[in-house]
């Protein structure tokens, strides 16, 4: 997940990643604020950025491109 905010002048890019196998990133818009999370399988959170949401810009979710089978037999 990338995350593009508003820094006055210019703007920034953050980056979210989930870092092992089987963990997902969750995305959340509470009380003004963006929380993005890192999740493991079981629902524990590993960890969380938070932007306040009038400066979030754009979320841009990159999926994983996965690798077909058959290109590799092939």
């Amino acid at each position: 997940m990338e995350i593009v905010v508003d820094a006055g002048d210019t703007t920034r890019t953050y980056e979210v990643v989930a870092s092992r196998a089987g963990r997902r990133v969750e995305t959340a818009v509470r009380r003004g604020v963006v929380e993005v999370s890192e999740v493991t399988r079981s629902g524990t959170v590993v960890r969380t950025a938070r932007f306040m949401a009038n400066r979030v810009l754009a979320l841009v979710e990159q999926p994983i491109p996965r690798e077909d089978s058959s290109d590799k037999a092939g």
